[in-house]
């Protein structure tokens, strides 16, 4: 018996811990959380909020010196790859987590909603997200995906005792199951067709495939739908707004930033790993998704009197234009390296200026303790930082210099302009006519704060919470240096090609 376990322990595969060092970590915080909610009190919880940021804040180490050592590696036989491409995304994940734990923490401190599995579930789900940076294989996708969502689900109807948080939950929970449904259908048609679940063998055996062509067909526009739910591309939207007004606000900015751009990671996934031999499939269906998704998105914006449901559908339309580039991702490998260049920096700007938006958002309702645009009126009176943050954030989604969100677009008009076809060119005409009638929400709200009178004449300054502050403090940073250096951030993405996620 001792000589069998030790055979087994000879032969069993050595894990690279280095690799795994992020992952281990974040699940190491979600253990002492567990343990810490369970063996205290409800006056000792407030350390919940603090275990988390700091394992998180932890997790930027090893991801720092696996980035610094700048090798890539593969594990499990190809399924987990970590590399640069990766390793900036984990990057994201892991800073935008910390971002909501910094603004939710006076957020559940403040009502009855007091908690320690708030937090677990966060870290959960960020845990999923990394997980999925690295993912290469279909089984290993779809794990992640439902670590990601399944906390998410319990998230959005945290108000327990709210009418619209338990509506928000379930209509989240029900449409993000027919997602996954559909998703894993799709998936199981790739695998019954090419006989493998790794996406680096998945790819030559669908570009070879002539046969069968049909299901080949059918199985790449399933997965592509299933995760067009995940990112509120439209038709797949409905859940978006109500779950987004419903669900508790910083939970809001984490499905709308977060969870949303971690949908994308698995589109960029599938498709430049698994599916680039089909352009011919995927191409004209991420078109007509990014046409039709950031035109109703913004067409729909312009309607809304809730500042949380302006930006849940300026988030549906801001997932329009993220789409975009892939609609030209397979005229050849120029342009597939600009396509995902593109992306990756959309989902790195649109992170910091989302969630800096959301704070802002949190704070002011603090003192109006509602939602609607009409109650910024006057804000500069009475809290003028928070006005400017406001603006910069504004200005940034709205892609004007100097905020960051400037070079968000000019990569996305790049990336369309250089595959050199008239659909890349057409595409290319659709996101500078909507980011005009963009401008036409987002200068309202910013009117709204600059020259409106106060509704009620209370111009009491508004109390910051260090948390929200220290948040509002890092996405303004990032907002603001991106647009006036873009080359902070080209440094780190400049280096990633197609190559580079496994291809």
């Amino acid at each position: 018996m001792l000589g069998s376990l030790l055979t087994f322990a000879w032969q069993a595969p050595k894990l690279d811990y280095h690799a795994l060092a992020p992952l281990i970590i974040v699940a190491a915080t979600l253990v002492v959380v567990i343990i810490v909610d369970a063996f205290t009190g409800e006056q000792s919880r407030w350390t919940a909020s603090s275990i988390a940021g700091v394992g998180l804040l932890a997790s930027l180490i090893p991801i720092a010196t696996l980035a610094n050592d700048g090798v890539s590696r593969s594990l499990f036989g190809g399924a987990f790859v970590v590399d640069p491409y990766s390793l900036l995304l984990s990057g994201l994940f892991v800073v935008s987590g910390y971002v909501v734990i910094l603004i939710s923490t006076n957020y559940i401190a403040d009502g009855d909603y007091w908690e320690g599995e708030y937090y677990q579930l966060i870290l959960a789900s960020v845990l999923g997200m990394m997980v999925m940076t690295s993912a290469r294989d279909l089984i290993s996708i779809f794990v992640a995906l439902e670590l990601i969502s399944i906390p998410a689900y319990m998230l959005a109807a945290w108000r327990k005792r709210d009418q619209r948080s338990n509506e928000a939950g379930m209509k989240y929970y029900l449409m993000g199951v027919f997602a996954s449904a559909i998703l894993l259908y799709g998936m199981s048609l790739i695998f019954g067709i090419t006989g493998s679940t790794l996406l680096a063998e998945i790819g030559p055996k669908l570009g070879e495939a002539i046969s069968s062509q049909p299901i080949i067909t059918l199985g790449i526009v399933f997965v592509i739908i299933g995760f067009a739910f995940k990112v509120s591309a439209v038709p797949f939207h409905t859940w978006a707004p109500d779950t987004y007004e419903g669900a508790p606000t910083p939970i809001t900015a984490f499905l709308a930033v977060a969870s949303k751009a971690a949908g994308f990671v698995a589109l960029l996934n599938v498709i430049f790993v698994g599916f680039y031999g089909r352009h011919d499939v995927f191409q004209p269906l991420m078109w007509v998704l990014a046409a039709i998704t950031m035109t109703f998105g913004n067409l729909v914006a312009l309607r809304q009197t809730n500042v949380v449901r302006m930006l849940a559908y300026s988030g549906i339309a801001q997932a329009g234009y993220i789409l975009a580039p892939l609609a030209v991702a397979g005229v050849s490998l120029t342009s597939g390296g600009e396509a995902l260049r593109a992306v990756v920096t959309y989902l790195l700007i649109y992170a910091a200026m989302n969630l800096g938006a959301f704070a802002v958002v949190i704070a002011v309702a603090r003192k109006t303790r509602s939602g609607e645009i009409s109650s910024f009126g006057g804000l500069f009176q009475y809290a003028p930082g928070l006005t400017v943050a406001m603006t910069i954030f504004l200005f940034a989604l709205a892609g004007i210099p100097p905020a960051g969100g400037w070079f968000a677009k000019l990569e996305i008009f790049r990336a369309l302009a250089s595959a050199g076809t008239a659909p890349g060119y057409v595409l290319a005409v659709l996101v500078g006519l909507n980011s005009v009638i963009a401008f036409g929400y987002y200068g309202r709200l910013m009117r709204v704060m600059w020259m409106d009178p106060v509704p009620d004449g209370d111009r009491t300054p508004i109390r910051i919470p260090s948390s929200i502050l220290a948040s509002l403090v890092i996405t303004v940073a990032i907002t603001v240096v991106i647009g006036v250096l873009p080359s902070v951030l080209t440094h780190f993405t400049d280096p990633i090609s197609l190559l580079s996620i496994g291809r």
